[in-house]
């Protein structure tokens, strides 16, 4: 089973960029696709994209073009590269297997404000 851990939120301008990590264990982590979600004040948890084992990648609209999902299976670790973020991108990320709804980590926070 995976469990994620996430990392890497704060507070950031307008336009500004963030690099978020998730650390997974409990599971050989190469064979897993791994998903990015984010969930904002009030809101549903969101998809935001998707890395699959073979490296390829597919992204929400709304963050496509701005936002990068990579991963380092030494590490068993998947990565979320941010950049001109925007205040509507505010929301606590998670990381998780694709399509799994359980196991969730803590999350963590980023806040996008002047």
């Amino acid at each position: 089973q995976v469990q994620p851990v996430e990392s890497g939120g704060g507070l950031v301008q307008p336009g500004g960029s963030l690099r978020l990590s998730c650390a997974v264990s409990g599971s050989i982590f190469r064979f897993y696709h791994m998903a990015w979600y984010r969930q904002a004040p009030g809101k549903q948890r969101d998809w935001v994209g998707t890395i699959f084992t073979g490296g390829s990648t597919n992204y929400a609209d709304s963050v496509k073009g701005r936002f990068t999902i990579s991963r380092d299976n030494a590490k068993s670790t998947v990565y979320l590269q941010m950049n001109s973020l925007k205040a509507e991108d505010t929301a606590v990320y998670y990381c998780n297997e694709l399509g799994r709804d359980s196991n969730w980590g803590q999350g963590t926070q980023v806040t996008v404000s002047s």
